[in-house]
């Protein structure tokens, strides 16, 4: 990663229309990309498509980052590549399906035609997994993923589902914009000096008083809550 003054120079010569200012901030921000990107991984979107989204978000803060805002370019750039993200997820449906699901979702269906046609009947769920050699869990999520539900209660088509309706299939709702606030608050205890770090991870990761944490670095408990101070006044200053 570039320091703040390093990255502010190559802002400024990004805005002003320098293709290399702006590759040169891409490559050395390549791994806070991936950091967000890995939220999203397994919904659907294949990886290279991610990365290509996460770099557009990247560039989009580029063109709308100010320094007058007062904050560090990472800071403003986390929640514009997750908003990129976010966005293509929403305006192309709920899940963007890969095209190697697409295909094994429309072997799957060609599958079922055939054997209902024979048979009468439609396959099993661990019947369609024998077949393809396939997981029971992935079948029930290809065939999912070839049609939009009409309600989240509606139940499952084949009769050893486990679960009824596609409510139960759901993942438990997760708060991606506090887990992206978090992932900001830890690279920026990360940027702090040794002993700074260590007193916030003792005050409020470890639960320790001010006193307590004066006696575990060898200072006075003035200077404990001088320093504090301070960094929650930073902090503040940067979240803004």
């Amino acid at each position: 990663m570039l320091d703040e003054k390093e990255t502010l120079a190559l802002l400024r010569r990004a805005k002003a229309g320098d293709n290399e200012a702006k590759e040169t901030l891409l490559t050395h921000n390549t791994s806070l990309l991936k950091s967000i990107l890995k939220r999203y991984l397994n919904k659907g979107v294949e990886y290279d498509d991610l990365f290509q989204l996460s770099s557009m978000g990247f560039l989009k803060a580029i063109a709308g980052f100010d320094e007058s805002f007062g904050v560090r370019f990472s800071t403003y750039a986390v929640p514009m590549i997750a908003g990129e993200i976010k966005r293509f997820l929403r305006d192309d449906g709920s899940v963007k399906v890969s095209r190697a699901i697409k295909k094994t979702a429309r072997e799957l269906n060609r599958y079922i035609e055939n054997y209902s046609a024979a048979h009468g009947v439609q396959p099993s769920v661990k019947e369609l997994a024998a077949a393809f050699s396939m997981d029971e869990g992935e079948v029930v999520f290809t065939l999912g993923s070839s049609r939009m539900p009409v309600s989240i209660y509606e139940q499952g088509e084949y009769k050893d589902e486990k679960s009824t309706t596609l409510e139960e299939k759901l993942p438990s709702k997760d708060n991606q914009d506090e887990l992206i606030d978090r992932m900001v608050l830890k690279a920026a205890i990360a940027k702090l000096p040794e002993r700074e770090r260590k007193i916030v991870i003792l005050r409020y990761f470890r639960d320790m008083t001010q006193s307590e944490v004066a006696k575990a670095i060898g200072v006075s408990q003035v200077q404990i809550s001088r320093i504090e101070s301070r960094i929650l006044k930073d902090f503040k200053k940067e979240f803004a």
